[in-house]
């Protein structure tokens, strides 16, 4: 079991396409998605640890949040919006992909000054983001990247507008 879980964390870090097509249909892989999703966090927590011990407390509940919310946004956008007649997905399927699109973050652990950190943290968001876009490739079942990479970005833009909404809201709190 921990075989098939490390040898999946390495093949998604590889954007190993099969990997991703493996976990959409293996529910069972939603608790270990989410293990990667904490993992990746606690590897940026420890990081970024030199910026205060909040980060590494706080941001593992924050991504598993995240991470949630992600993917019903994207599902919304990929499948509602820009779905076509071979798209067919739910939460679950993107929950899995979507953690496992994670695994690069992994690299940020050597985060430990603020030189090593800037490389780490921007190598591995760009990493991530190709990962995330086979991830929603193949749980989306696209025929090309760059409608999932399409979907990817205005999913982004969707949660960062709510994201601002929230901050201006309870700004005085």
């Amino acid at each position: 079991m921990i075989n098939l879980f490390l040898n999946r964390i390495f093949r998604a870090i590889k954007i190993d396409i099969d990997v991703f097509e493996e976990v959409e249909n293996d529910k069972n892989a939603t608790v270990q998605a989410g293990i990667v999703v904490v993992l990746s966090s606690l590897a940026a927590g420890v990081g970024s640890l030199h910026l205060g011990a909040s980060n590494f407390l706080i941001a593992p509940a924050l991504s598993l949040l995240s991470w949630y919310v992600w993917a019903y946004i994207i599902y919304f956008v990929g499948v509602k919006l820009f779905g076509d007649n071979k798209t067919k997905s739910d939460h679950g399927e993107l929950l899995r992909t979507i953690g496992f699109s994670s695994a690069p973050g992994l690299i940020r652990v050597f985060g430990v000054t603020p030189e090593l950190m800037t490389v780490t943290f921007v190598g591995s968001a760009f990493w991530m983001l190709a990962c995330m876009v086979v991830a929603v490739k193949s749980a989306l079942d696209y025929d090309s990247l760059w409608k999932a990479f399409g979907v990817v970005v205005v999913s982004w833009l969707v949660q960062a507008f709510f994201l601002f909404l929230i901050i201006i809201l309870f700004r005085g709190f």
